[in-house]
């Protein structure tokens, strides 16, 4: 893969991103609501005071002003201020970014050393009672909602058994290394069920295709051991396909669960964007939403540099 390929795709990212910013801001605006929603309730705040908050974020200019002009300061690196909080969008983010990679990181690490063992597994086991209980498993992973399961996982983990904490990051006046384990465990598990049970279909798919083929035939003909096969010469190719999804969902899972972040009060990028979304505060929303936009096109780069890596024959211009 040349260097020039890897510049064109940045390249081709800008336009992209201009237009989904567009098309971001103006779906904010067109919502029902606004960020001064939350003073007009309060006696004590009065009509001049809303005023001149408007006119502090520009939200007393026409929608297509004020898109310019956040365009512009975002251009330069200045992501605006929270409405909600008064303080720097980047600096909000940048408080809540390290939680997040914690738990997305160690989701997306369960996901891969779980979801692969379990796709090559079911492959090579094809038809058999195995691969039909880990196809049904895998359904009913990809199926079960994420809410339901984290309050499952609190009702027997916390509530009756009292193993593990129910929510939150770490306990008041504690914040050891085995007291933030305890605490990651059980949204871990929550965020990676989802992506284990669909990378595993992949995964399957793409190995019961390779198993067919001539290679794989040859290579037990001169005497290779099935792990062998499997490992060496099955998986790197059956990896291809999957890699697009794999490098998909890591780029989400890194932007924010937001549901299973809401669960379990975690305070990372999910619970702010949930946060932000009720207080209707435009700067942080699109501060997030472009955060993740950027975070979902640079993972479909890595995974054309990945097809590039596990297939030779694959060559960019």
């Amino acid at each position: 893969m040349s260097f020039g390929f890897i510049l064109r795709r940045l390249g081709g990212a800008i336009p992209l991103l201009l237009g989904i910013s567009l098309i971001l801001f103006a779906i904010i605006h067109l919502a029902p609501g606004g960020p001064l929603d939350m003073y007009t309730d309060n006696p004590a705040v009065s009509q001049e005071a809303l005023d001149q908050i408007a006119q502090a974020y520009g939200l007393d200019q026409p929608v297509p002003v004020q898109y310019f002009l956040w365009l512009k300061a975002m251009v330069v690196g200045d992501w605006g201020y929270s409405i909600r909080t008064g303080r720097p969008v980047l600096t909000e983010i940048a408080l809540r970014l390290g939680p997040t990679l914690q738990l997305g990181g160690l989701a997306l690490l369960l996901s891969l050393c779980i979801a692969i063992p379990l796709g090559v597994l079911s492959a090579s086991r094809r038809g058999t009672p195995l691969d039909n209980t880990l196809t049904l498993a895998s359904f009913a992973g990809i199926s079960v909602p994420v809410f339901w399961l984290a309050l499952l996982l609190q009702l027997l983990f916390s509530v009756q058994l009292g193993w593990l904490p129910s929510a939150g990051y770490q306990s008041i006046g504690d914040g050891s290394f085995p007291d933030r384990v305890a605490h990651i465990l059980m949204p871990a598990a929550v965020l990676s069920l989802a992506t284990i049970a669909s990378w595993s279909r992949f995964i399957r798919s793409g190995m019961v295709d390779v198993l067919n083929q001539d290679y794989i035939r040859t290579a037990y003909a001169k005497g290779r051991g099935e792990r062998g096969v499997l490992l060496f010469h099955a998986l790197r190719n059956a990896m291809i396909p999957a890699v697009t999804v794999i490098a998909v969902d890591f780029g989400t899972v890194i932007s924010g669960a937001v549901i299973t972040e809401t669960v379990f009060a975690w305070p990372g990028i999910g619970r702010l964007f949930m946060e932000s979304m009720d207080g209707r505060d435009y700067p942080m929303l699109m501060g997030l939403m472009m955060m993740g936009s950027v975070g979902i096109i640079l993972a479909n780069i890595i995974a054309d540099i990945a097809y590039a890596a596990l297939d030779p024959r694959i060559r960019y211009g």
